[in-house]
């Protein structure tokens, strides 16, 4: 995104936008919303398919805007883009892998020149603020672009090796990484753009052909995103779009045969079901599975508190805490663990709740009706185990009574509640005092989950933690966000444990490759 003063949009800098950049999403804003309640199609083969029932999307924010109308599909719709997928990859795989790459910058262009338009759309459908919109759309056509550069810097990962000493004749040995086949790509709600179109691109530049599902609450998004591919020149059954429910949709295309690898991002049940049912058919199949974290913030009593207390704020209710990598458990040395507490539900108190697409709110609703009554459980579970000591209520005055608003709540609670251990996607942080950073570190592995993790504290004291923390993405006294802000590029994004099936990152070097397999050539001249 190109903005005056060289402006580079990041997660990190989305805090001190230009002008410009509030006035263009303005006038994109006032444009979507002349389009709300449109239908839209799923894309099979050469197909608009409209399906036999439609289901619509509603936002978050007013339950009465219906954003779009999308196909209810089934299980034979995946059948038949699973069937197209198979008929495009010989001769998408057999393209020069530069005609590739080019066709696949073209998307990031179209993407990026759509910026605004797309933001919008999301922060209506997904009730993120205008801010963290533009940020993820920019992110999606930033990730195109490295597995772009990625491709190009390995050479399209094919190696020369040394020719065989054999006399008399011309040994060519040569290591080349080619792709698997049909790859399946299941997204979330909460990044619908990004979590869809990052492993689209690295399955596609492999040579892949695709079948994506997004989230139904958020069908919107991931049609969207498939109309950038079309642009773009993609063709037809390299890129195929499914919509419906997980129960049927979801679970025909994890279990169809012909799916030769899979990318989902969701819940660690889900995700390790995958995992398993991949790993036992006919032969193992790569599954890529991001399932989520319990993401913890150390802070010491050397700590700069302002910065701890914005850095947590920001991870812990950006998008209302529906982000895996939100923040959600603090574990702060005692001496000045009520400071912090304070600290911390003074700017959970003051935060600016509301819709999101206006400017001067930055806590935008959660998802849906069933992500509001778990938070009343979780408050409920506080109250009645520890205390809550800022937010703890829904909010349903003038302007929110439609939507799925909440109050951004801090609490505590003793050491043996699930609530340190349960993953909640909410806007919901625990504090809890500790006696040293040995203890704090400890408690910080103590669970199942692995994939970011936040520390405040004195210069001498950054190794130890980095040297003992289990978690993929680490961030150190950062006030832009504890647990959370990762850019392709930047921060390569991912989990060890029950975060992640691999242990590779998003937008790292290593990523691309899990989407090609080796293959060991040999010809005798």
């Amino acid at each position: 995104m190109a903005e005056p003063g060289a402006f580079k949009l990041t997660y990190s800098t989305m805090f001190d936008p230009p002008e410009a950049l509030h006035e263009r999403f303005e006038a994109a804003l006032a444009a979507v919303r002349g389009r709300l309640g449109a239908p839209h199609a799923m894309r099979i083969g050469a197909e608009d398919r409209a399906g036999a029932a439609t289901f619509e999307t509603r936002s978050p924010i007013d339950r009465d805007w219906v954003l779009g109308r999308f196909p209810l599909g089934t299980a034979r719709d995946v059948n038949d883009a699973v069937a197209a997928a198979r008929a495009a990859f010989r001769p998408w795989a057999s393209r020069p892998w530069p005609e590739r790459v080019a066709l696949l910058r073209e998307a990031a262009r179209v993407i990026e020149s759509r910026v605004y338009e797309l933001a919008a759309a999301m922060s209506l459908e997904v009730g993120k603020n205008r801010m963290e919109s533009l940020g993820e759309v920019q992110e999606t056509a930033d990730l195109f672009s490295w597995y772009c550069d990625e491709m190009e810097e390995n050479g399209g990962f094919v190696r020369f090796l040394p020719d065989d000493p054999v006399p008399g004749h011309a040994s060519r040995n040569r290591s080349v990484l080619r792709p698997h086949g049909v790859w399946a790509v299941v997204a979330p709600f909460n990044f619908p753009m990004a979590l869809a179109g990052g492993p689209l691109a690295a399955a596609l530049v492999a040579g892949n052909t695709v079948v994506f599902k997004v989230a139904s609450d958020t069908a919107w998004c991931g049609a969207l995103l498939m109309e950038c591919l079309r642009e773009a020149g993609l063709p037809d059954g390299v890129a195929n779009h499914v919509t419906g429910p997980g129960g049927e949709v979801g679970e025909a295309l994890a279990g169809h045969p012909d799916v030769a690898g899979i990318t989902f991002t969701g819940s660690g049940e889900v995700g390790l079901a995958i995992v398993r049912r991949f790993a036992a058919g006919r032969w193992p199949r790569p599954c890529i599975a991001e399932m989520g974290g319990k993401n913890p913030v150390v802070v010491t009593r050397h700590a700069d508190l302002d910065r701890a207390a914005t850095g947590i704020f920001r991870s812990a209710f950006g998008l209302q805490g529906q982000k895996c990598s939100a923040a959600s458990r603090v574990l702060v040395e005692r001496p000045v663990r009520d400071e912090l507490a304070a600290r911390l539900s003074q700017l959970a108190a003051g935060a600016s709740v509301g819709d999101p697409t206006r400017r001067e709110n930055w806590m935008g609703p959660v998802i849906s009706a069933a992500a509001l009554a778990r938070y009343e459980r979780v408050v409920a579970q506080a109250a009645g185990e520890g205390s809550v000591l800022a937010g703890g209520r829904r909010l349903t005055d003038a302007g929110r009574e439609r939507g799925w608003f909440v109050a951004p709540t801090v609490a505590t609670a003793p050491w043996a509640s699930s609530l340190w251990r349960d993953e909640h996607f909410l806007p919901f942080v625990l504090v809890g005092a500790v006696d040293s950073l040995d203890e704090a570190i400890a408690r910080a592995n103590d669970t199942g989950y692995g994939l970011t993790a936040g520390f405040y504290g004195a210069p001498g004291e950054v190794d130890a933690f980095l040297g003992a923390i289990e978690a993929g993405v680490v961030y150190v006294n950062r006030p832009q966000g504890a647990t959370t802000g990762a850019w392709p590029g930047y921060q390569p994004f991912g989990g060890w444990k029950g975060s992640g099936s691999t242990g590779k990152n998003i937008g790292s070097f290593y990523y691309l490759p899990q989407y090609l397999r080796e293959q060991s050539q040999t010809v005798v001249e």
